[in-house]
């Protein structure tokens, strides 16, 4: 049995997808299930049973026998969400408590930490334990993932496999619930098919022309096969970068979006909003090294494959329903 926390959102839907593909059916979905919006994000896939996220200390109490691993992908996501309490209970207190419980009834973990973790880059982006205690997240949701890194590696006592995988920028199916906080290439294929065209942040840094701003894009399936890997292996245990090591920029996904829609580029920039001017990323790439150093070494999907894959199977087949 598989215990699979967020299993109603975006990464975690996706992940529930992945074990469905490769015969895993004994899975225990933990969410908060009142938010009907995201039901069609696990409509058809195959489940042993629902636990609403605020039962699963109880349960994992009277059935921990029963359970292989832990896969926890819940979280309050959102960045520009400030009120440190929210994340507080449902980032921090609540990763603590299930770490807890994997180290006294023996259970492995894979939880979701984030790129966020890293700040403006001052230090890089390398995934080094030595760093961690050092890093300087911009808002609350990623001061929430640095401070539970912080405290899993403080503790004497941990799992016998755990791994915390920072994810960089994640686009891909069922992400549509996530409003703001969904990827440039969701927010372009939408402004694109009502307007006809795209806007982006012109650049304020001399180093960097407008659209050459830089992120590390991942594809969610690139995230569900490392996940499954690590399933299925079980090797170092520790705290992993998960990007594909090749940062693009914004010019290029805004054009790949319009390619995979058939239609002619129409780019126009407005200026990046001053309150958050000063905090506003131009490059985040993923160090590696780490993840390939424990065996995984299956290539990542290109940028341009993964957005024409998105785009064509999954938002115009939705879009035209």
């Amino acid at each position: 049995m598989i215990v699979l926390t967020g299993a109603a959102g975006f990464i975690g839907s996706n992940v529930l997808e992945g074990l469905n593909q490769k015969n895993y059916k004994d899975i225990v979905l933990v969410d908060d299930f009142t938010k009907h919006e995201k039901d069609v994000n696990f409509k058809d896939k195959v489940f042993s049973q629902q636990i609403d996220r605020a039962d699963l200390s109880g349960w994992l109490e009277e059935n921990h026998m029963l359970v292989q691993i832990i896969i926890h992908m819940g979280a309050r996501s959102d960045t520009a969400e400030f009120n440190w309490d929210t994340f507080l209970r449902l980032n921090l207190d609540y990763s603590k408590r299930l770490w807890e419980l994997c180290v006294k009834y023996g259970l492995p973990i894979i939880y979701a930490s984030s790129a966020a973790t890293y700040g403006m880059g001052e230090l890089g982006y390398e995934d080094s334990h030595d760093i961690v205690s050092d890093l300087q997240p911009l808002n609350p949701y990623g001061k929430s993932k640095n401070d539970f890194d912080i405290w899993a590696l403080k503790q004497d006592k941990k799992p016998f496999f755990w791994a915390g995988l920072k994810f960089f920028n994640v686009y891909g199916p069922n992400e549509q619930h996530k409003g703001r906080m969904s990827s440039v290439v969701f927010q372009a294929y939408n402004q694109i098919k009502s307007k006809g065209k795209m806007v982006l942040f012109r650049s304020h840094n001399p180093d960097y022309p407008d659209g050459g701003q830089r992120r590390d894009f991942i594809y969610v399936k690139d995230i569900v096969d490392v996940i499954l890997f690590l399933i299925e292996e079980r090797p170092q245990p520790g705290i992993y970068n998960l990007g594909t090591g090749s940062s693009s920029t914004f010019l290029d996904l805004v054009n790949f979006t319009f390619a995979a829609m058939s239609m002619e580029p129409d780019i126009e920039f407005m200026d990046t909003p001053e309150d958050i001017r000063d905090k506003y990323q131009y490059f985040t790439e993923a160090k590696m090294e780490k993840l390939r150093s424990i065996g995984y070494n299956r290539p990542f999907t290109s940028l341009e494959d993964g957005v024409s894959d998105y785009v064509r199977n999954y938002l115009t087949p939705h879009s035209e329903l």
